[in-house]
């Protein structure tokens, strides 16, 4: 059965890519990359500001000298050249809530040294805030956009820094709709997320 290029799966748009191509973050390869690659922070809700704003005091001492000066100067985020409010970034590199340490491989066990990680996440995790992190981040590689009409849209997004992570999912067999369950459910609720996997099943 041949896929289409774009679904409507309960009025969100989404790529078929995201159904097809594998996916499985390899933070042994890669060291968290994606949280300091680019030009411009992670795209952020307004809701979320204040979300990361109320945890502030729980993530501050995880925070680097320089991020703390720049969320002093500017906040926690700015609106970026297309218009974005995205988080705060550092030397227009990490994003103002990375912290480095070393942790152990979930699929390989062995220690990855010096790796890039979520201040946000890691709050959360230890049950100081209840917000985790920005659904943007939780939902890469999936990139999230909503036209004025208020439909939403999710495509693919390939990017060289994230090649290990699919060289891992192809080795698991792990599509992008399934490894990100958890974040697709959290922005999209369980009903949806069951329906995308009917089409899934349907399709593939």
């Amino acid at each position: 059965m041949d896929i289409p290029p774009i679904l409507d799966i309960g009025g969100v748009l989404i790529s078929s890519d995201i159904l097809t191509e594998k996916f499985c973050c390899d933070l042994s390869s890669c060291k968290g990359a994606c949280c300091v690659e680019g030009d411009a922070g992670a795209p952020l809700f307004i809701d979320e500001i204040g979300e990361i704003e109320n945890g502030l005091d729980a993530v501050w001492p995880d925070l680097s000298a320089s991020a703390q000066s720049v969320i002093d100067r500017q906040g926690v985020a700015y609106t970026d050249p297309d218009g974005e409010l995205v988080t705060s970034i550092v030397n227009g590199r990490d994003c103002v809530f990375t912290y480095y340490a070393d942790i152990e491989d979930f699929h390989s066990g062995q220690l990855i040294h010096d790796c890039c990680l979520c201040a946000l996440e890691k709050a959360c995790r230890a049950g100081k805030t209840h917000f985790q992190k920005p659904i943007s981040c939780a939902l890469y590689p999936i990139r999230a956009k909503q036209f004025s009409d208020g439909t939403v849209g999710l495509n693919y997004h390939r990017w060289k820094v994230c090649q290990p992570a699919v060289e891992l999912g192809q080795k698991l067999d792990m599509p992008v709709y399934r490894f990100l369950r958890e974040p697709l459910i959290r922005r999209f609720g369980e009903a949806w997320y069951k329906e995308l996997c009917e089409v899934a099943d349907q399709l593939l």
